[in-house]
């Protein structure tokens, strides 16, 4: 945008050979200078401040959730022991420490029904037009009892419709209730169909030929008609619930992935074991405790480094800040802090008693000996400090995380954040005062030096024609 001031002057001819209107913005500019590049500087160093403490922050943060990640779900889950491996898969909820001990006996596994129906001469045979409806409940024998509950899945069959078409069809209609496909066999192309696991969830076809004279053989849908009662060997397995005992209560499934058990146990049943139960024990995995004691305090040591380097008294970009002071005071009594408020006396309670310590260099180590003796001392006191409860190691970390997150604590990272934000927040409000302030203060110069300058003009105008008159005088006299 053109400077009006300098228009103007142009406009007066610039008499006096001087840009007014560049030196006005040069005097403005050179006012205001050192104030706009102390505030500037000012905020390039409170911006560098908040990086730091939210680099920390982040860093504690991310210590805390890896921590829980690791008691939650990781190594320190307890370990199911089962004595026979073999009948099935133990897991426990997150978060959840078994203790107690239990039986299990498995004398049935989930299945679906399966069958082969008749056998065509290859899966591009045509089936017949109709409609092919299942009926879905429980097949006893050469019963059915069917689940009025559930709606019967019909399927509309096209004069087109080969064995592999209709295959396709009931896959894509049955929304995962059966599993249908073309199987090429020695007898020729047989049409397989699987319904889900669980007694009830067995099934009937019955069809609807729309030929004149429906005759029960290929080509008419008829033929893939099938019920108990005239099974001629199409069921190659029936559906079936699992049924088990667990602490010699009977119990059943539909499916094998077995939930609700108590201390939030879960099973994946893979045999059976009928007449020969056994034992299901949960044990704290000892060597997972070393090693996770040992990435706990590489971690710390990273943390530790990081701060004394944001931190430092000298070159730091913390080294006054509140937050960071507290947070090394924190770290520094992080060893002999009481984490198990609860241990009796002689169980482990602090993180000393783990064997975590602060060497004289202000760095964290593992003293592998003392938590060995920890370990064969007390056990199951010292898994229990590897909990997502409110005592322990995590909560520890995480408590102090969670301050370190707090915005409307001053004493916290979260709160030197604040501060650093309302001090930027005050220098652009000063910024834009003196944008504000120089402006006028240019619109003034401008005006001035437009006056200067027409002042100037006038002058040089009546000099020129005192001249102009002199010139004539002399010349009459001459």
């Amino acid at each position: 945008m053109d400077n009006p001031g300098s228009t103007i002057i142009s406009q007066l001819g610039a008499g006096s050979g001087v840009d007014f209107g560049k030196l006005a913005s040069d005097l403005s500019d050179a006012t205001y200078a050192f104030q706009r590049g102390t505030l500037e500087a000012r905020n390039e160093t409170l911006s560098a401040q908040i990086s730091s403490a939210s680099l920390l922050r982040s860093t504690l943060t991310g210590l805390a959730s890896a921590l829980g990640d690791r008691v939650r779900g990781g190594d320190l889950a307890p370990r199911a022991v089962l004595g026979n491996s073999s009948i099935a898969n133990v897991s426990t909820t997150p978060g959840v420490t078994p203790r107690q001990s239990y039986t299990l006996e498995v004398t049935q596994l989930a299945q679906s029904q399966t069958l082969a129906l008749p056998a065509y001469n290859s899966g591009d045979a045509p089936v017949g037009e109709g409609t092919l409806t299942f009926r879905f409940g429980s097949v006893d024998g050469v019963s059915f009892a069917e689940d009025t509950a559930r709606t019967p899945l019909a399927v509309s069959v096209s004069d087109t419709d080969t064995l592999t078409s209709l295959a396709a069809k009931i896959n894509a209609e049955a929304g995962g209730a059966l599993n249908a496909y073309v199987a090429q066999g020695d007898a020729g192309a047989q049409l397989l169909i699987k319904g889900k696991d669980g007694e009830a969830s067995g099934f009937v076809i019955e069809t609807a030929s729309a030929a004149g004279s429906p005759t029960d053989a290929p080509g008419d849908l008829t033929y893939l008609a099938w019920s108990p009662g005239s099974d001629t060997g199409e069921l190659r397995a029936d559906a079936r619930d699992a049924l088990f005992a667990f602490d010699s209560v009977a119990r059943s499934s539909p499916t094998n992935r077995v939930t609700g058990l108590p201390e939030g146990i879960s099973l994946d049943l893979t045999g059976t074991n009928a007449g020969a139960p056994t034992s299901l024990a949960f044990a704290n995995d000892l060597g997972a405790v070393s090693a996770v004691m040992s990435d706990f305090v590489s971690a710390l040591n990273d943390l530790a480094g990081l701060l004394n380097e944001e931190a430092a008294a000298l070159g730091g970009t913390l080294g006054s800040d509140a937050g960071a002071r507290e947070l090394k005071r924190d770290l520094a009594r992080l060893t002999s802090e009481t984490v198990m408020p609860t241990a009796t006396p002689g169980e482990p309670a602090t993180l000393a008693d783990l064997g975590l310590r602060i060497t004289r260099e202000g760095t964290f180590e593992l003293d592998t000996e003392r938590l060995s003796q920890t370990l064969a001392d007390s056990p199951d006191a010292a898994a229990a400090m590897f909990t997502t409860g409110p005592f322990g190691i995590f909560a520890t970390i995480d408590s102090l995380a969670r301050e370190n997150t707090r915005r409307g604590d001053p004493g916290s990272l979260g709160g030197s954040v604040v501060r650093y934000e309302d001090r930027i927040e005050r220098n652009e409000e000063r910024l834009a005062r003196i944008a504000e302030d120089q402006e006028n203060l240019r619109a003034r110069l401008t005006s001035t030096f437009v006056d200067a300058e027409r002042r100037i003009a006038a002058s040089q105008t009546t000099l020129s024609f005192l001249q102009q008159q002199i010139e004539a005088w002399n010349g009459s006299n001459n």
